[in-house]
Formats: C-alpha cells, sequence, structure tokens
C-alpha cells in the first residue's frame, strides 16, 4: 500500500517527530511504499492568496505537487500536536490551499460530495492537557467532530482512527516509549 505521513512540528526532536520516524520504519518493514511530508521541512507556505486561482488550488506548482502526493496514497496519516484545542496553522494552512474545491470536494445541484473517497486516514495528536481534562470539557470530542467529520469525512477520507497522546509535557520516558510501541504495533498491522 501506498502511505503518505503528514507532520506539522517545527522541532525536530519532537515526540511528534519521534512517533514519524517510528510509523515510517514500522510501514517500511512491511513492505509499505511511504512518502512524507514534513510541512516545515519543505517551507510549505499555508497562506491563502485572495485571488481565485490559489482559493481553487490551481495554477500553483507546490499545491498541485501535494495533491498528487494525496493521489498516490491509500493511506493518509497526519501527525500534529493540539495547540490552541486545535491543529497548528501550518497543517490547517496545507488543509486550506491543498483541500481545494474540485479536488477534495465539491458540491453537485447543492449536494457535497467528498472526492478522495477510497483514501483512509489515522490522525496523531499529542496535546499538553490530559485526556480526562479534555473528556470532561468536551473538547475531544469537539476534535474528532471538526477534524474527522468536518475536514477528512467531508472530503472523503473513511477515518481508520484518531489517537491522542495526552500529558505529553510531563510524561516520563517509559510512558513515551509506551507510545512508541502503539504506534509501532499500529504500523506493523498495517
Amino acid at each position: 500500500m501506498n502511505h503518505l505521513l503528514i507532520i506539522s512540528h517545527p522541532r525536530k526532536t519532537s515526540l511528534n517527530h519521534s512517533i514519524l520516524q517510528t510509523a515510517v520504519e514500522g510501514l517500511q518493514k512491511g513492505g509499505h511504499n511511504v512518502e512524507v511530508r514534513d510541512l516545515y521541512e519543505i517551507g510549505f507556505q499555508p497562506l491563502l492568496g485572495a485571488n481565485m486561482a490559489d482559493l481553487l488550488g490551481i495554477n500553483d506548482e507546490k499545491v498541485i505537487q501535494e495533491q498528487e502526493y494525496l493521489i498516490w496514497a491509500d493511506v493518509v496519516t497526519f501527525i500534529y500536536p493540539i495547540w490552541w484545542t486545535g491543529m497548528p496553522a501550518m497543517m490547517k494552512g496545507y488543509i486550506e490551499r491543498v483541500f481545494s474545491y474540485e479536488f477534495a470536494y465539491k458540491y453537485e445541484n447543492g449536494i457535497q460530495l467528498g472526492l478522495l473517497k477510497g483514501k483512509k486516514a489515522v490522525i496523531i495528536n499529542t496535546q499538553g492537557k490530559s485526556l480526562r481534562e479534555y473528556e470532561a470539557s468536551g473538547m475531544q470530542e469537539a476534535l474528532r467532530l471538526t477534524s474527522d467529520k468536518g475536514i477528512f469525512e467531508y472530503c472523503g477520507f473513511e477515518v481508520l482512527s484518531h489517537i491522542f497522546f495526552d500529558s505529553v509535557d510531563t510524561a516520563d520516558q517509559a510512558t513515551r516509549e509506551k507510545w512508541l510501541k502503539k504506534i509501532a504495533d499500529i504500523a506493523s498491522k498495517a
């Protein structure tokens, strides 16, 4: 299978990058084709312009290149931290520019159609607050609603899983190793 992993975290020493590396190694060991798009490393420009071509994602070679990666992929894994109860601006800008109208979705006779049907998504998030705090406030469900349903399913993806690693700022090494083992196990069964 073709696996595309998209990461949005500025620090290479972050837990997010450790998750990425673990997933890549597991997928490659399983014989999968793997491509990584590190949005900071490639210098992705997340800002939309005011012109209609930019809003539609046309005539921009970098956006078209990212769309080609999505077309190639069977499974897309999104790895990013939760900042201010949402995805980082870099990932949000990627989605706004790359998941453009008539590429990722469109309307026919007033009915919305996801154009990335047949593709699967895995979302992996790290967050500073505890899972208990997020669940008690409703934030965990809100995150699933706004990203899983509001973005990925809206565009036709089947969301296979949404994994949250919580309290990352205070997690000890044993906990982090347990999380990475979970990622390795998931990747080995992909």
